[in-house]
């Protein structure tokens, strides 16, 4: 009985894991491409880089972004989203969305390739509020030493997708319980529309450890090692 219980809450708790990944892989896809009645997010960046230098450019977004979220609701912003995934209940998908659109602003902002592979794994580490290394950490995931990493400037596309699969179980844990998804602090859903009750607190500090994150010199992993630039740009789909 014991056996058959414990197989059945890791069937769970991967599914669920399986469930968050599809999520974010909709999400950025939606990200870049656009949905209705959003600006695309090129468009969106190159509006506040035509009035902002850089930094003053990512202050205004998170304020505008998370104003926003918390007084209006953010889910009648986002037009579409009648093709999120069905397996992810809608206010954890709208807040994904909502925050993974924001930290791709910001990455573009600071200059970096949405299309790179290893930009989009540290979009969706930042979205689980923390750092590649911690991840990597508390996972068992090893990338080679400190100096061969600083040799090669960028991280194994096999590394890569183990990272990512760490982020989707951190953010099934985050928004559930033994690997069930369901809400404890997430906002409540009326129809199409969220209300005045997301948590504003732990947008700001998404919105700071990605200001962090994706940094003029190159992408922070956390242990003090910074990823160039020029070298995501060799990692592209």
């Amino acid at each position: 009985m014991a056996i058959n219980l414990n197989a059945k809450r890791s069937s769970a708790k991967k599914s669920s894991q399986e469930a968050m990944m599809r999520t974010l892989d909709w999400a950025y896809e939606k990200t870049l491409s656009g949905l209705p009645g959003q600006k695309n997010i090129h468009i969106l960046v190159d509006d506040y880089l035509n009035k902002y230098k850089p930094d003053v450019a990512i202050r205004h977004l998170v304020n505008f972004q998370t104003t926003k979220a918390a007084t209006s609701g953010f889910v009648t912003g986002f037009g579409g989203l009648t093709t999120m995934p069905v397996t992810i209940p809608a206010n954890v998908t709208t807040v994904i969305l909502f925050q993974m659109h924001m930290i791709a602003a910001i990455a573009l902002i600071r200059g970096y390739d949405l299309d790179s592979d290893q930009t989009q794994t540290f979009v969706y580490a930042t979205l689980a509020g923390t750092s590649v290394t911690d991840i990597m950490k508390k996972t068992g995931i090893v990338i080679g030493n400190k100096m061969a990493l600083g040799a090669i400037k960028k991280v194994p596309s096999s590394v890569l997708t183990k990272i990512n699969q760490a982020v989707g179980f951190r953010l099934v844990t985050k928004f559930g319980t033994t690997g069930s998804i369901n809400l404890v602090k997430m906002v409540p859903i009326a129809g199409a529309l969220v209300g005045g009750a997301f948590d504003t607190v732990t947008t700001r500090m998404i919105a700071r450890l990605a200001n962090h994150t994706f940094s003029e010199t190159g992408i922070a992993i956390g242990d003090g090692t910074i990823i160039s630039k020029e070298h995501l740009e060799t990692t592209q789909k």
